[in-house]
Parts: structure tokens; C-alpha cells; sequence
């Protein structure tokens, strides 16, 4: 009996040691969202057809006021919920929050709640003096016209900007702090963060100019020491770098995954429990083994809100260690889901602001309307228009002494202006807007003439929907292309200002930075070499309109034999 009373007693004293500590274990929700770009409404999105996963269904997904419903669902189920931006949250924006220089997107930003957010390259397009602003609040921009007019009061980003490896040129110190540690009900999660170190070659060079960025893994691993020093419960890396998979992006530990991110998250400290991605656009959850051999998560979502990155973590808060993670990518569908009421008024408000801005008239051309309809060998007026636009913008030696540009088709949303009849033969900033709303960068990259042979090649492989994705070349660029000829062969007869192309020569390039990625399958435009970062695509093409009153020439630039 005694010896049972001692085992009763040592029970009860362990039992009022736990319950003195508390519980060990927490769960945390992490939620993320990356390449926002100012997408305050829904837009058009792919995902897989459940009932048959070789196809695909079109849904209308995002929208601010969408992405807080999900949000609101998230907090309701787990309290512990933090909400995380892994990069370009602002910069190549619609016209409802570029008009405002992306006030209301982080007003948004704040009212979500958001704890953190990891720079992306975007987020220096307007320079680190309008970065700080949208860090610290106020009127002083570099674009008065835009700046407060969404609130007269701008307060700034309520949550931290935030990269271990952007770096004062002249000083060698970050100018941003290189992470976070967010207190998430009884948890301590460490966030920290690095923007692609090849940034200065995708950004007008205006906007990081005085800055280096430092190799990503180098400049997040210098710093876990003093992050663990701190001994948060787990290490999240916020890296605005990533890749693409053929596995589709509800695919759980996809192991397709190629691109930079791979060895970054190869090489990161095994310390990091997960690695939230982004800059390319591509929604995927998938695994790659960290220095030490384990399995670690790397995931993105898509871009614009389409996807939220979700990371449901348990977490040791007595031994401060993370215990699981289980990823997926959430669908935002704006069809289905709750909406936040005081988001939605915030974006009424801001398309209040800026439907009478986008009517400003901005050009007159010397024709009513210039149509993006393709003839038969896929070239269009529009698509002629806006390559000679960007070919002006790049042609001068100090923005890269371009000599061809080539223009993706899919990239050209709208005829110009959309609607007809238009007698006074007026465009409105709001029409070129909607030919070209993605805010791309126009990059100038050096090919040889066998390689841009080989790009042109590619408008015929793997084209997807049964088309040709023939791209829209510059004045003084021709060729002819042959559908009956086999992969590889269709096209001959290239020539520049009517003499054929060298392909051992060298050429500059311009084009905007989608297609010098590799974007819509023409993988030759990333071997591009000495590349230069340029204006954005949208100004090029107001610039050319507003030059002259432009009439479209003959189609005669792209000639098709069957």
C-alpha cells in the first residue's frame, strides 16, 4: 500500500509539473501569398478538372476581398494563424491599384492582417526611396500625381519589409532587416527572407541603383545563428526566387522540381523547416532533400492570388523545435467563397478613384481602332505596333542597343481602343492599360541569329488549343514559315533590315522579361546573354503612341507558304 501511495504521489507530482509548464505543443497555421502585383479583384485561373485530371477548368480566382473570406475561415479554425507575403505583394499592377501607386493593395495588406513580407524584385521598381515610403508612410513620392490620392493620410505597410541580402553598395549593410519573429498564439515563428540575388537583371536599373544583392543562401544562413540565439520554435524561409514542376500544384511532394530555387533550398541551413517561394509564377508543393539528406517542403502559389501557400505546422514551445509540417496550395475561388465586406469596399472605393483616371485621353492615332486580329500568318497590326514601341524604347546604346523585338501575342489583351466607332481617334491611358495591363519589364539580351532561329522554331512546338504561338516582330524583321514542313524546319528566310540573319553573329534583343524567362515554351530566350533590365512594357507603348498619331503598316513582316 505504501509503495502504491508513492507511485499515486509521484503521478500527481508529475502531473502538476505538466500543468504548471503548460502544454508542449502548439499548431500553427502559416499562410502565404506571392506575386500579388496588385491584384485587387479576381481573375481568370486554371485548375484541374477533378473529374478528369488531363483536363482543365477555368475559374475566376483571387481578389482581396476574397483572399480575407479565406482568411477569416483559416482564424476561425486554428486562432494560431499567421498571414505571410513572399514578395511582390506591389509593382506591375491593374490599373485600380497602379493609379494609386498601390496605396489601396497595402492598405489591403494591413487590414489581412499580413505579418511580413519578404521583398521581391518588384518591389524596387519605383525605387528604395518609394520602398521605404510604402514602409513608412506619406506623400513624398516620385510619382505626386498617384501618391495619396487613395487616402490623403498614407500610413504605410503595418507589417515589415523584410531581406537578408539587399545590401548598400557603398556601406556593405542590409538596408532592410533580414527577418521576423512573429508571436502566433503561445508560438514564436522565425520568418526570414531573400529576394533572387539576380534582381538588378529583371528591374529597371534606376530602381536598385546604390544596392548589391548577396547570394540568398549565403546571406539567410549567415543569419540563423542569431535567429536560433533567440530560440524561436520553428525557422520559415521567405525566399522570392522559384521554379516550375510538371506536376500540377494540388500535387502533395511533387518531386518534378527544377529552376534556381533547387539548389538554394538544397543548400539552405536543415534548421529551416520550409521554404515558401515565389517570382515565377508557377503554383507547386513539392520536396527537395536539404544539405542534411531529409525531405524539406518548397512551395509556391501561382501569382495574383490565385493560390495561398498554407503550412500547417506543429511546434514544441517547451523544447522550441518544429515537430511536422503538412503543405498545400489553397484555391481562392471567387465563385465559392465568403468575401471580406470591408475589403470589398475598400476596392469599390479605389475603382471609384480610378475609372475617371483611366479615361484620360493619352493619345490620337491616325486611325479609329488598331485590331490584335491575326491574318493567317499570325501576324496583327497591334502586335507590329507594340514591337516597334518596345524596339524604340530599347534601341538607344544606353538602354541596350536593341535591333529585333519580339512581342508574345498572348500578352496583347485588347484591341486598341476596344471599343469603336471612335471618330475622334482619341486613346484613353485606361484602353492602353487593357492592351497591356501586366506591367512587364523590357529586357535587352544578347542571341546569336542560330538561336533566335531556334525561338521561332518554338511558336510550332507544343503549341496547346490546336494554335501556332507566333510571336510579333519588330520593323525591319522578316521571315517566312512553312506548316507543312517538319519540327524544326518550318521557318526560313530570316532576315533583319533584308539581309539574312548570320547565325553566328550576335544580335540584341529586346523583349519584356515573360518571354526572356523562357515564358509560353520559347526556353531559347532565357539562354540569353548580358541582359539589361528596361522600362516597363506599358510606358514603352504610351511613349510610341504618343510620338506621332501611328497608323498600322501592311502585314508584311511574317509571310506563311501553307
Amino acid at each position: 500500500m505504501k509503495k502504491n501511495l508513492l507511485l499515486v504521489g509521484a503521478a500527481l507530482s508529475l502531473s502538476s509539473c505538466a500543468t504548471l509548464l503548460g502544454p508542449s505543443t502548439a499548431d500553427v497555421t502559416v499562410i502565404g501569398v506571392n506575386d500579388f502585383h496588385g491584384n485587387l479583384l479576381p481573375t481568370s485561373f486554371r485548375v484541374p478538372d477533378p473529374a478528369d485530371r488531363t483536363k482543365t477548368l477555368t475559374v475566376q480566382a483571387g481578389g482581396i476581398d476574397t483572399i480575407g473570406g479565406v482568411l477569416a475561415d483559416a482564424r476561425r479554425a486554428n486562432p494560431n494563424t499567421v498571414f505571410v507575403g513572399v514578395g511582390d505583394m506591389t509593382g506591375a499592377s491593374p490599373l485600380v491599384s497602379a493609379l494609386l501607386r498601390d496605396e489601396p493593395t497595402i492598405n489591403a495588406l494591413n487590414q489581412l492582417g499580413m505579418a511580413v513580407n519578404v521583398v521581391g524584385n518588384h518591389e524596387f521598381d519605383n525605387g528604395v526611396t518609394e520602398l521605404m515610403r510604402y514602409q513608412k508612410g506619406g506623400c513624398d513620392s516620385n510619382a505626386p500625381e498617384r501618391a495619396c490620392k487613395f487616402n490623403p493620410t498614407f500610413a504605410g505597410a503595418s507589417f515589415p519589409y523584410i531581406a537578408a541580402n539587399v545590401l548598400d553598395e557603398k556601406t556593405g549593410q542590409p538596408i532592410l532587416p533580414a527577418y521576423k519573429i512573429v508571436k502566433v498564439g503561445p508560438a514564436r515563428i522565425a520568418f526570414v527572407g531573400a529576394v533572387l540575388k539576380d534582381t538588378p537583371t529583371v528591374v529597371t536599373p534606376s530602381g536598385v541603383a546604390g544596392l548589391r544583392f548577396a547570394d540568398e543562401v549565403e546571406s539567410i544562413n549567415r543569419v540563423l545563428p542569431d535567429i536560433k540565439r533567440q530560440r524561436p520554435d520553428a525557422i520559415i524561409a521567405l525566399v522570392h526566387q522559384g521554379g516550375t514542376s510538371k506536376e500540377a500544384f494540388d500535387v502533395v511532394d511533387c518531386k518534378t522540381l527544377t529552376g534556381d530555387i533547387v539548389k538554394i533550398a538544397q543548400s539552405l541551413d536543415p534548421s529551416i523547416g520550409a521554404i515558401m517561394t515565389g517570382h515565377t509564377h508557377r503554383g507547386y508543393n513539392c520536396v527537395v532533400p536539404d544539405p542534411a539528406g531529409r525531405p524539406r517542403v518548397v512551395i509556391q502559389g501561382d501569382s495574383y492570388g490565385h493560390l495561398l501557400q498554407r503550412l500547417d505546422l506543429q511546434v514544441d514551445t517547451r523544447l522550441h523545435r518544429l515537430l511536422s509540417v503538412k503543405a498545400s496550395n489553397v484555391v481562392v475561388d471567387a465563385a465559392k467563397q465568403a468575401k471580406d465586406p470591408a475589403l470589398t469596399a475598400l476596392v469599390t472605393k479605389a475603382r471609384e478613384l480610378t475609372d475617371p483616371l483611366s479615361k484620360q485621353v493619352v493619345a490620337t492615332l491616325g486611325v479609329e481602332q488598331i485590331t490584335r486580329t491575326a491574318n493567317a500568318a499570325g501576324e496583327s497590326q497591334l502586335g507590329d505596333v507594340i514591337a516597334d514601341s518596345q524596339l524604340a524604347a530599347a534601341a538607344p546604346a544606353d538602354k541596350g542597343g536593341a535591333v529585333i523585338a519580339f512581342m508574345n501575342p498572348g500578352g496583347i489583351r485588347a484591341d486598341l481602343p476596344v471599343n469603336v466607332p471612335n471618330a475622334g481617334k482619341t486613346v484613353t491611358y485606361g484602353d492602353v492599360f487593357t492592351v497591356q495591363p501586366f506591367g512587364n519589364v523590357m529586357m535587352v539580351i544578347t542571341l546569336t541569329g542560330a538561336q533566335i532561329k531556334a525561338a521561332l522554331e518554338q511558336q510550332f512546338d507544343n503549341p496547346g488549343a490546336g494554335q501556332n504561338r507566333i510571336l510579333q516582330v519588330s520593323r525591319g524583321f522578316t521571315y517566312t514559315w512553312d506548316n507543312s514542313k517538319p519540327k524544326g524546319e518550318k521557318v526560313s528566310d530570316v532576315k533583319l533590315n533584308g539581309q539574312p540573319l548570320d547565325p553566328s553573329a550576335s544580335y540584341r534583343v529586346t523583349m519584356n522579361n515573360f518571354l526572356a524567362d523562357g515564358g509560353d515554351g520559347f526556353t531559347v530566350f532565357a539562354q540569353g546573354t548580358s541582359r539589361l533590365g528596361g522600362n516597363v512594357d506599358l510606358d514603352a507603348f504610351q511613349t510610341y503612341l504618343k510620338a506621332a498619331a501611328v497608323t498600322p503598316e501592311p502585314l508584311n513582316r511574317i509571310t506563311r507558304l501553307n
